[in-house]
């Protein structure tokens, strides 16, 4: 055997895996290199905000994963009380007949009927369960035949190496998203405040409202200083070298409330990094980390933070002013409908201002993005316009170079 493979620092690519909200966004993380999706359905899921999955969806979104390569995994995360068995069996059943590869809980009743009566299932126990050492991944396996242990946010790089180094099974760790400001999944402030169950799929995410500051009766704070108590945004591009050379199996993304947008600027922005790590052994320069650094930021509206991964997040991790940096992210001007490879005119489908003399980036699955400048527009009647800003309309205007359908295209701020 080659001596420079049994030396390597990342023996195995890990698992890239993505949120949808729906399945349009499940296709564009698929497209986008996701190795696995992760998604609800329409009960027994903590994100009952989010569109979620019919079973006609879910079965759908398996089909195009098989397709591709990739997995589907469904949470049935919801810690149930007696009333929410009802129809779980038949639902654990109907997943395993879709094609679903693996189920994410954090009920241990769930774990034992799904291990029951839908073998074919793996089961994952959820990040609510709150694994922060490996005698309790140990038991999860040994009672409940856990097929991986996901790991808390709160684990530091140390504890990560650590029970992965140790269990028998895959584990698997965030990435990127949102951080819940308490452990996660067992915060009990949208229970208090708004009556909405966070643990059964309701989060109110008290912690972002603005909020003052009291001393016993007396107000602190004015209304121009209201500030909020919730936890940036984790970004761990810098951490995702230590948790391959760790031999984490699985790299999570969170967000199923995000915007098909923002699931393809991330996936894409970690799927080059991962794969150029891979490929290079760890080993690349500060030169690359800052580009890719750069494209998964690109994605992002609100502020970031490490996490716990350099140890335990201090109060540089807490957004403590009003709003943030909460805003909209217009950078997706459009996606691509058409492109006439002769002509080179691609239809495109506005979903913000697009200008002449924007520069624009095209975020293309599967290949470097490439950077054009938009000399020309015409609206879907032909007449020529310097400016559609009407969304979801269709207009044409000229890319250099092949794009396909689906590609995305956002504006590039010099």
């Amino acid at each position: 055997m080659n001596k420079k493979l049994l030396n390597k620092k990342i023996s195995k690519r890990p698992e890239l895996l993505a949120p949808a909200g729906d399945l349009a966004r499940a296709k564009v993380a698929i497209d986008y290199g996701a190795d696995a999706v992760y998604l609800g359905g329409m009960s027994f899921s903590l994100r009952s905000r989010a569109s979620n999955f019919t079973m006609d969806d879910i079965r759908e979104a398996c089909k195009y994963a098989s397709s591709h390569g990739s997995n589907i995994h469904v949470t049935v995360n919801i810690i149930p009380h007696n009333e929410d068995f009802e129809g779980l069996e038949q639902y654990l059943k109907d997943l395993e007949d879709a094609g679903v590869t693996a189920i994410i809980t954090a009920s241990v009743s769930i774990m034992a009927l799904a291990k029951r009566i839908a073998p074919k299932l793996e089961v994952h126990c959820s990040t609510q369960m709150s694994i922060t050492n490996s005698a309790a991944a140990q038991l999860l396996i040994d009672e409940n035949q856990v097929d991986r242990v996901v790991l808390s946010r709160e684990c530091n790089m140390g504890e990560v190496r650590q029970i992965t180094a140790k269990c028998p099974v895959e584990t698997e760790a965030f990435i990127h998203g949102g951080m819940c400001v308490n452990i996660s999944g067992r915060c009990t402030l949208s229970n208090r405040m708004t009556l909405r169950d966070a643990n059964r799929g309701g989060c109110a995410q008290s912690c972002r409202w603005q909020y003052h500051l009291y001393e016993k009766n007396h107000r602190l704070s004015t209304d121009a200083d209201m500030f909020t108590i919730g936890s940036k945004d984790m970004m761990a591009a810098y951490y995702i070298r230590d948790l391959m050379e760790a031999g984490v199996a699985s790299l999570k993304i969170e967000g199923r409330m995000k915007s098909e947008y923002y699931v393809a600027s991330i996936v894409s922005g970690y799927r080059h990094l991962i794969d150029e790590l891979y490929d290079c052994d760890g080993e690349i320069s500060q030169e690359r980390m800052n580009y890719h650094l750069g494209e998964i930021n690109k994605g992002e509206n609100r502020e970031v933070c490490a996490g716990c991964y350099n140890g335990r997040a201090g109060q540089e991790s807490i957004i403590f002013h009003e709003y943030s940096n909460n805003t909209v992210n217009h950078d997706f001007l459009g996606t691509v409908v058409s492109y006439d490879k002769d002509t080179h005119i691609a239809r495109v489908q506005v979903r913000n201002v697009i200008t002449t003399g924007d520069r624009v980036e095209a975020l293309m699955p599967g290949k470097l993005n490439d950077e054009f400048d938009v000399t020309w527009i015409k609206n879907d009647e032909g007449e020529s316009i310097d400016r559609a800003n009407r969304p979801m309309d269709f207009v044409t205007f000229e890319i250099p170079f092949e794009v396909s359908p689906k590609d995305i295209l956002r504006k590039i701020h010099e």
